[in-house]
């Protein structure tokens, strides 16, 4: 099909009706005799998906490629042999779902997903917790935080009522010497009026952790406020870990906090089993849009002639390889997986493809702990701040009201599901004195459960007894554990000083080749899936402007930023251009 024809199309289609009635089944169709455009998706996680919503709505024949399950790491999964009695299989996943206020993009994409033969959409599945905790051993007191929502109302930005603020809650909250509290609410203030030509230069150069000086402060200060902001919600260690990225996350949680720019409570999560209250909605969903699924084919290669992609070497079900072809491919694969099929052709063809081998993943992995009793932890997400491991988790049946676990899971003995992720693979636990990777896949549950007694069971309340713990499920993307030669299918994408500038356009330089995942560029640095959502949402723009498309471009919305702090922003850019530190840096 030519260009132009492809063009004439898409023009026609969007004059016929303004463009595609978003949030409402459009399949393919055809006008004035031209056939509707093909896009392979390869990949079905969060940014393949959203591609194929995008897509599918504006009138585009999608078929996506998923090697193993759709949804991918945001997927739920069952227990094998573990339903009884006609109970379901017990809930298992790759890592606990959270999806805060901060983000815009892929919670637009749940409202526009309906619930089969239920009114309303997957985005009325979202509970916000009450609370969350940050647990330490050694009979220490843990910090509980409350979440409460709506928030105070949006009050007047200056950099003294931040300072103060932000120096009241660290004072407060996580007792911390009044010096050192004061010291990183100015670093923190450093930041927030910091110019974008600071932040994508120096910042990003700098470690967080030199950034805070964590080295000159007490324990506390470092565990809290360097290793656990780090380690454990983004799985980087703090000497490494962009300054960037790390204070960017933080300015979105502090507005958020305010009641400023957030699209709802500051932690929410799903009401069921991710599969159940998200993603086989999106699925039917997109099957309706005409969408078609091809799951267990993996993606080998992408082929090119002429310039452009002449299509992808998969391999079926059966273990047959052949070449499928289309009018556009979007790469929706996590980045290990997306750099093993371009092939040299297409590296020189376009080398931001090759500076993604730049980028480094790591291992974030999940555990669930079934118990036969219902967990009194608290109503909502633990930290354990000073677990070897950097262990954070969530006990999940109070947030499920329509479902009863020994009702509905398991054996019937089952009452409760502690889903945990384990964010450090190399560091010595406390129960064997090996590493996560040395361990067997046993030896890990038992280190994960004595580091989770060993935090919530040391302030005079047994909260976890051996006797109530059924069994456990630990992610099966991870093989080898306890060999010379452990792996991880399904990692998590890093963020260490200097990799930002590695980081990929969503279109390359392959005219009908666009890339979508939580690894290419986009508002928000940190790899989510929010940053998935938002990647493919660029990747469809891209497609639409190479085809100089008339259809409605998806909206991609930033982290909100204060409008108050622009004037400082201004100001710093010119001291940046002079080679001059933030106004409010005093080293």
């Amino acid at each position: 099909m030519s260009g132009t024809t492809r063009r004439g199309f898409l023009g026609t289609a969007a004059a016929a009706g303004g463009g595609i009635a978003l949030g409402a089944p459009q399949p393919a169709s055809a006008e004035n005799g031209a056939s509707a455009q093909t896009v392979a998706v390869l990949g079905g996680g969060v940014a393949g998906l959203t591609a194929a919503h995008e897509l599918a709505e504006r009138g585009f024949r999608v078929t996506v490629y998923e090697r193993k399950a759709l949804g991918g790491k945001a997927r739920s999964m069952d227990v094998p042999d573990s339903g009884t009695g006609g109970r379901r299989p017990l809930p298992g996943e790759h890592g606990f779902r959270f999806i805060p206020g901060i983000y815009h993009n892929l919670p637009d994409t749940m409202r526009r997903i309906p619930l089969p033969g239920k009114a309303g959409s997957v985005h009325d599945n979202l509970v916000a917790p009450k609370e969350m905790l940050f647990a330490r051993p050694g009979g220490r007191e843990d910090i509980r935080i409350p979440l409460p929502w709506p928030g105070n109302a949006p009050v007047e930005l200056t950099p003294d009522e931040l300072r103060r603020a932000i120096t009241s809650v660290l004072d407060t909250a996580f007792n911390l010497p009044l010096h050192e509290a004061l010291y990183f609410a100015n670093r923190f203030l450093v930041f927030l009026t910091s110019c974008d030509e600071r932040r994508d230069d120096i910042w990003e150069r700098t470690p967080w952790w030199e950034f805070v000086r964590a080295g000159r402060m007490s324990y506390d200060y470092q565990r809290i406020l360097a290793v656990g902001i780090t380690r454990n919600i983004v799985a980087t260690k703090a000497e490494e870990a962009s300054t960037r990225t790390v204070a960017t996350l933080l300015e979105a949680f502090a507005f958020n906090l305010l009641g400023r720019g957030a699209d709802g409570p500051l932690d929410r999560i799903l009401n069921a089993p991710t599969n159940e209250a998200w993603i086989d909605p999106w699925v039917t969903y997109l099957r309706s849009l005409g969408v078609e699924f091809r799951v267990g084919w993996t993606v080998r290669d992408l082929t090119l002639g002429s310039g452009v992609i002449a299509g992808a070497v998969v391999e079926d079900p059966e273990g047959a390889r052949r070449t499928v072809t289309a009018d556009h491919y979007i790469s929706a694969m996590p980045v290990e997986h997306a750099r093993r099929t371009w092939n040299s052709a297409l590296r020189a063809a376009d080398p931001q493809l090759a500076e993604c081998d730049r980028l480094e993943t790591d291992w974030m992995t999940g555990i669930q702990f079934y118990l036969t009793e219902r967990t009194p932890i608290l109503h909502g997400h633990l930290d354990l701040i000073d677990s070897p491991w950097s262990l954070t988790a969530i006990a999940q049946a109070q947030h499920w009201p329509s479902h009863d676990f020994p009702t509905d899971f398991g054996d019937g003995t089952v009452a409760d599901c502690l889903s945990v992720d384990v964010s450090e693979w190399d560091r010595p636990g406390i129960l064997y004195g090996k590493t996560a990777k040395q361990c067997t896949r046993t030896e890990v549950a038992r280190e994960v459960w004595a580091q989770l007694k060993a935090a919530l069971n040391d302030s005079g309340r047994t909260v976890l007894k051996d006797s109530v713990l059924h069994s456990w499920f630990l992610d099966p993307a991870v093989d080898g554990l306890g060999t010379p030669t452990p792996v991880n299918e399904e990692q998590l994408l890093i963020h260490p000083v200097g990799t930002f500038h590695h980081r990929p356009r969503s279109a390359t330089k392959i005219p009908n080749l666009f890339l979508a995942g939580d690894y290419v560029a986009v508002p928000i640095d940190l790899a989510t899936m929010e940053g998935a959502n938002s990647s493919a949402r660029q990747a469809v723009n891209a497609l639409l402007e190479r085809t100089a498309s008339t259809a409605e471009r998806c909206a991609v919305t930033p982290l909100y930023r204060a409008p108050e702090l622009e004037v400082l922003k201004r100001h710093d850019r010119t001291r940046y251009l002079l080679r001059l530190p933030n106004a409010f840096d005093f080293g």
